[in-house]
């Protein structure tokens, strides 16, 4: 299953699955979770963070926590 770590720059994905421990809980308090949406804006020089749009709000999450949530990509992307 797709991740957000998968993303294509301005490619956008539904959440599907959140549920690992490793991820913050202060991420799951800013939108991360199962329906919202997540856009891909930016990627950082190294490839990590990513710098993200997870139901309105802006986020820079590092690529291994990215791994750990599951998405589902738009088709129409």
């Amino acid at each position: 299953m797709p991740t957000i770590a998968d993303l294509k720059l301005g490619q956008s994905a539904t959440i599907i699955d959140c549920s690992s421990e490793a991820i913050p809980f202060k991420l799951l308090e800013m939108g991360c979770l199962p329906g919202n949406k997540v856009k891909l804006l930016q990627v950082a020089p190294f490839l990590d963070p990513l710098y993200l749009n997870i139901d309105d709000a802006f986020v820079a999450i590092r690529r291994d926590t990215a791994a750990l949530i599951c998405i589902e990509i738009d088709p129409d992307e």
